[in-house]
Order: structure tokens, then C-alpha cells, then sequence
């Protein structure tokens, strides 16, 4: 039986690796700067899991457990706390993979929990583990008393928006992030 817990900062490695998955190595090569890879952008995301000041923190993170096994996370934060949260990955950034990223573009704004990772391991996909991390991210946002849970989804991927729509999240508009045509749905 899965269960839904407050992920910890021993797992961030763990953690670190599916936001990573979320993100698609296409989109990870794309944040680093010539000469970087993936193995750079994993121990950056691990450094920036570990810490509390990060929007990747692992107090961010919702994780999805099958026994001590993680099987899927949900990462969430208040959008009014976006670039706050940010600077800690413009740093690194600039330190780990060798890019700036002082000019990216906002993905959030106030008046939302801002889903900004979502993950289930291919072994546990289609088990409804992805619409139990997306019910408790949506009770973290009434806990919170924010109104609505936000998320941008790549206009590439029909399957993932066809899950946030059967949760019912509704398409609010049209937005670029990354590099991709995305849109904005809240819940």
C-alpha cells in the first residue's frame, strides 16, 4: 500500500532524482551551461533538496512511499515566495553547471501552490499514485490558505494533462517556460 508523507532530508538524493524525471533530461541539459551534464545537474538538485531555502527543498516535497521505497513526489510551494525560493538555484546555478539563470522567466505568481514537480516511477505508474500526490498537494494548499493549486504542463504531454484535467484542474492560459510552449491549469 502506497502511502503519502512529508518527505525528509535524508531522501533528498531520492527526491533529487524524480524532479529530475518530472523535468525530462532534454529540459535538465537545456539549464546547463557547456561542459555540464546530467551527473553536474543531479548534485546540484541533491545541494539544493537539502536545504530549507530552496523552491526543491525537501520540505517542499510530498513523497510517495511503498514501504521505505520512494515511489513518486510532488514538490509544491507558495508562488508568492517564487523568487525567494529561486535564488538558491540562480546561485547554484552559476556555481555547479556553469549558467545564469538570473533572467528566467516566472513559472507562479501569488494566490497559489505552485506544483512544480510531480513524478511516479515507471514500475508505479498508472496505480493512481500520481492522483493521491495531487489530492494531498491540494489539501497542503487549503492548509495554507491559498485558494488554488497552479501548474504549467507542456502542451507536448496530452497524458499529463489529461490527468490534471480528470483531477479537475481547468486551463487558465497559454504560457513559455524552458524553452516549451506550455499551459498554465489551476485546481
Amino acid at each position: 500500500m502506497i502511502e503519502i508523507r512529508e518527505a525528509t532530508k535524508a531522501q533528498s538524493a531520492d527526491i533529487a532524482r524524480l524532479i529530475m524525471m518530472a523535468m525530462t533530461d532534454e529540459c535538465c541539459m537545456h539549464f546547463c551551461g557547456v561542459g555540464h551534464g546530467l551527473p553536474d545537474f543531479l548534485r546540484m538538485m541533491t545541494m539544493l533538496v537539502e536545504r530549507e531555502d530552496s523552491q526543491y527543498s525537501y520540505r517542499n516535497a510530498l513523497a510517495a512511499m511503498d514501504e521505505d521505497r520512494m515511489v513518486g513526489i510532488a514538490v509544491s510551494y507558495d508562488g508568492a515566495r517564487l523568487h525567494e525560493l529561486r535564488r538558491a538555484f540562480i546561485q547554484a546555478a552559476k556555481e555547479c553547471i556553469g549558467k545564469d539563470h538570473s533572467g528566467m522567466d516566472d513559472e507562479t505568481q501569488a494566490g497559489e501552490l505552485y506544483l512544480d514537480s510531480l513524478a511516479v516511477l515507471p514500475a508505479y505508474r498508472r496505480q493512481g499514485i500520481a492522483r493521491q500526490l495531487l489530492k494531498a498537494v491540494k489539501e497542503r494548499a487549503d492548509r495554507m490558505g491559498l485558494p488554488c493549486v497552479g501548474l504549467l504542463v507542456d502542451k507536448g504531454n496530452p497524458a499529463g494533462e489529461a490527468l490534471y484535467a480528470s483531477v479537475g484542474f481547468r486551463y487558465v492560459n497559454d504560457s513559455l517556460w524552458g524553452g516549451h510552449p506550455m499551459k498554465h491549469l489551476t485546481l
